[in-house]
């Protein structure tokens, strides 16, 4: 079964995007592998987004933020799908991509700036690991190899 490549996109490469990087790597239908990368990456992964991965059984050594700049090099895995989780990302004017993968947008609030006790922020960041799970179980039960970008903005809408 061929494998398919994901990249999740986002301001920071600290949280969201992270979480869909672990989520895809690791979905039981073996079918895709996730990466992540920022505009603008910070220095370091979230702890609540790295719990997440973790607990998922994602590799740590894979877990940094990363700039999307990576993957615009020739030796970079080329990617089949380009999915922005956050607004900002969305907006931007992104390199281009080898391959022209499908593109979608899957916007979720930024769980890093919520404010409260562990409790709170931790909830915050399960809540958009379901979201991101929901939007990839629907996309590994698609025929993946069809999908257009249209196709895959309907993923988004379905859920």
């Amino acid at each position: 079964m061929k494998q398919y490549n994901i990249l999740f996109l986002c301001t920071h490469n600290s949280a969201r995007s992270v979480i869909g990087e672990a989520l895809a790597s690791t979905h039981a239908s073996g079918r895709f592998v996730g990466y992540s990368a920022g505009s603008t990456p910070g220095t370091s992964v979230n702890p609540f987004a790295r719990e997440i991965a973790l607990e998922l059984g994602y590799d740590e050594s894979k877990l940094r933020s990363k700039s999307w700049d990576e993957y615009g090099l020739a030796d970079a895995p080329q990617m089949d799908f380009i999915i922005t989780v956050c607004d900002n990302a969305a907006g931007e004017v992104c390199p281009f991509w080898p391959g022209k993968p499908a593109t979608a947008h899957w916007g979720f609030p930024d769980p890093s700036q919520v404010e409260g006790g562990d409790d709170q922020k931790r909830q915050a960041f399960k809540d958009v690991m379901i979201g991101l799970k929901k939007r990839i179980d629907l996309l590994a039960n698609m025929p993946l190899e069809k999908l257009d970008s249209l196709s895959l903005k309907e993923v988004h809408e379905k859920v």
